[in-house]
């Protein structure tokens, strides 16, 4: 039980993928799945609670319903199939949870439930409630409703934000393969095993888009993209192999992404969003501001893209990329009135009293 154990880790979120879940024919794999859950009953015994982002229901669905290409033919194909499917994949994961004196509860989530930050402080209370009462809720994006412009595409990055939401210690991403490599190592033999991750940027490059079993939306891309979301909040993330009995004992091979300083949940949720309304461009001296803990003055914005209001999250970039998000203090028309311009112009220009920046620090989180 070395890899996050209960001594250590209060609440761990663990991630099944489609291809671990089901095999190819699209029936669920039993017997490998009463291993795992077996290791989450004793983790339970020793006092850990656990939660699971449970993907498979597509690939289910399909098989009933007798769908081609595992039910990602269209997006009606995927909604039909995720509908379908949620009931035998929640059914699977409760009767065998219950083998075990355990109680399983399913939650569906879309992307908007954790990027609106009042939906996701009711997510978030659901979920604490369900695991402070030792119950195993099983979490899965609702496929049957989410379009592609506002959805996950991938468990990986939702459960991540689930351990957010559950202020969890640690997050394992159980998959076809056992950690990263500096080189696919499908294809490439000579392809080394990275055990521990202290930057993400040290190891971005290395990133496969690819889903080995093709039934599945994610590959290490999406993986990293978790880490991310993760170690911003101060999570540790593993990616560890499923492909073995009892995937969460003993000593596993797995790679490690550290989690960096523990940051506020608030900012956490910010760093954490997948959907910014829109873009605001600094230059370089705006850029080392915001490093420094400032806030985004508008002296030192350049550019505003997008039709966001006050309130809405946006990116803000600098001349190398992405630094920071944040809560707009002004609408976009209004921002871009007040571009380079200074605090003490802002009245005129505008013609009311205006705030004191275009996302102030205690709304904005570096990434």
């Amino acid at each position: 039980m070395s890899l996050f154990p209960p001594a250590t880790c209060q609440r761990l979120i663990v991630k099944v993928g489609s291809a671990l879940l089901v095999d190819p024919d699209g029936a669920v794999r039993r017997d490998w799945l009463a291993t795992l859950v077996a290791d989450v009953a004793e983790r339970s015994t020793a006092g850990q609670q656990v939660a699971i982002v449970s993907s498979g229901a597509i690939a289910l669905g399909a098989r009933r319903l007798g769908l081609g290409k595992g039910g990602r033919a269209s997006l009606e194909d995927a909604q039909a199939a995720a509908a379908t499917g949620q009931i035998a994949l929640a059914q699977v994961w409760a009767d065998l949870l219950g083998d075990y004196g355990l109680t399983a509860a399913q939650m569906l989530v879309t992307l908007g439930d954790l990027e609106d930050r009042r939906r996701y402080l009711n997510a978030a209370a659901t979920l604490g409630r369900l695991l402070g009462l030792n119950v195993v809720p099983v979490v899965n994006e609702n496929d049957s409703v989410a379009t592609e412009e506002i959805r996950f595409g991938d468990n990986d990055r939702l459960a991540a934000r689930v351990a957010q939401a559950a202020a969890a210690q640690g997050v394992v991403l159980l998959s076809d393969v056992d950690g990263l490599y500096d080189a696919n190592p499908q294809t490439s033999p000579a392809a080394r095993h990275v055990p521990r991750v202290e930057r993400i940027e040290d190891v971005a490059g290395m990133a496969d888009a690819g889903s080995g079993s093709g039934m599945g939306s994610g590959g290490m891309v999406s993986k990293i993209a978790a880490a991310r979301i993760a170690t911003a909040a101060g999570i540790p993330l593993a990616i560890a192999s499923g492909r073995v009995e009892r995937p969460l004992s003993g000593e596993r091979r797995h790679t490690l992404f550290v989690a960096e300083r523990s940051a506020s949940a608030r900012k956490a949720w910010l760093a954490g969003g997948l959907t910014a309304a829109g873009t605001i461009r600094i230059d370089a001296g705006a850029g080392a501001a915001l490093a420094g803990g400032g806030s985004l003055l508008a002296a030192g914005a350049v550019a505003v893209e997008g039709a966001f209001a006050r309130g809405d999250l946006v990116t803000i970039a600098g001349p190398a990329g992405p630094l920071a998000r944040g809560l707009s203090e002004y609408d976009a028309a209004d921002a871009r009135r007040l571009l380079g311009r200074r605090s003490e112009d802002h009245a005129a220009i505008l013609g009311y009293a205006p705030r004191a920046a275009l996302v102030h620090r205690s709304h904005l989180a570096m990434l």
